[in-house]
């Protein structure tokens, strides 16, 4: 038993804490006689007790005390879902699919709409970084923008590169986390890293760990090859298929021809990351399901710290209102009586079933 008030306390006390006063005083001086040995006039002592109940029950009920029940909330989506996508130089290299002739980009586009469609009516949202991060999309119940979004995005212009370190998105998925546990704190939270690791810039990355306690689930998609892939230069004013693959100044050239760079995937890293963020590293090779990335996650099932538990309260004021009838009623009856008994003039007989003498 709790108690839930009806209404602001500030104003049910407005209301009882001068009425119950009055009700207490009157029920201390009633039948006191005065200075002349003469009784007081006005209601008896019973009536002002009877009074001063009603009083406390008319406070007991706008408190309003309530029985809590646990309920399932089912009224609203239960998972977020954000997906911090690598869109630096190296995630063009040539090395994804069957024959290893595609880009490592061409793996995200379809991971990020196979586990958009893996849960729906979810609330999604991509980060991605480069150079830079930032949120693409913020949380929204709307899959097509984030398969829009897929199909269409491009890395990062080849001549604004500064290399890559895999946390430069820590600070954006934090601040993404953290207000979705504020605002929505029964929502599951997964996360997907898709990268491919690679470490070019100077300095080492920051750890994710101190995220992990907003995460739930989800896992760190890892692309690319040990052998490396070509990468070709992007500008969106040059037709890819006439672009320039990215040329490795330091090695040696082959029969005067310049030497193309490969970039390779570094899974130590992103294994690293994986445990930082307390979730499992996928190597994704070719566009395969991605079902079995969120097999554990169900959407309509309760999170197991119970945090879709809905805590709401039944107010039990019956018994107190019946109590309050039952005095309203004895009050009306005397009321009545007393009415009735001023009503009938010296000489004259009380109404039959009065009580009142002449």
């Amino acid at each position: 038993m709790s108690l839930q008030p009806l209404v602001p306390v500030w104003a049910l006390a407005l209301v009882v804490v001068p009425l119950l006063a009055l009700t207490v005083w009157q029920a201390v001086v009633a039948g006191r006689r005065g200075p002349d040995g003469a009784a007081r006039p006005g209601a008896p002592r019973a009536a002002w007790v009877r009074r001063t109940g009603a009083v406390v029950l008319l406070a007991l009920i706008g408190l309003g005390p309530s029985v809590a029940s646990t309920d399932r909330d089912t009224s609203v989506t239960n998972v977020d879902m954000f997906f911090v996508v690598d869109r630096t130089g190296s995630m063009a290299a040539e090395d994804y699919g069957p024959t290893q002739d595609q880009e490592r980009l061409d793996g995200v586009r379809h991971d990020v709409v196979s586990l958009t469609e893996a849960i729906p009516g979810a609330r999604y949202s991509v980060i991605s970084f480069d150079s830079q991060a930032s949120r693409q999309l913020p949380l929204t119940t709307d899959a097509r923008a984030i398969t829009s979004w897929a199909e269409t995005f491009r890395r990062e212009i080849t001549r604004y590169s500064q290399g890559s370190l895999t946390d430069r998105p820590l600070d954006e998925l934090r601040t993404a986390l953290e207000g979705s546990a504020e605002l929505h704190p029964a929502n599951t939270r997964l996360v997907f890293f898709l990268s491919d690791g690679e470490q070019t810039a100077d300095g080492e990355p920051r750890s994710f760990a101190d995220l992990a306690p907003l995460i739930d689930g989800g896992a760190v998609l890892g692309y690319g090859t040990a052998e490396g892939g070509r990468m070709k230069e992007y500008d969106p004013d040059v037709d890819p298929a006439d672009a320039e693959y990215i040329v490795d100044w330091s090695q040696p050239s082959e029969d005067g021809e310049p030497v193309a760079a490969l970039s390779t995937i570094d899974e130590e890293t992103l294994g690293t990351l994986a445990e930082q963020l307390g979730v499992p590293y996928v190597h994704r090779t070719e566009p395969t399901e991605t079902a079995s990335l969120v097999a554990g996650i169900d959407p309509e099932q309760v999170a197991a710290d119970g945090r879709r538990d809905v805590t709401s309260y039944r107010p039990v004021v019956w018994p107190l209102a019946l109590a309050l009838v039952v005095l309203l009623g004895v009050e009306a009856w005397f009321w009545a009586r007393s009415a009735s008994r001023s009503l009938v003039r010296p000489g004259e007989r009380a109404p039959s079933g009065t009580g009142v003498r002449r």
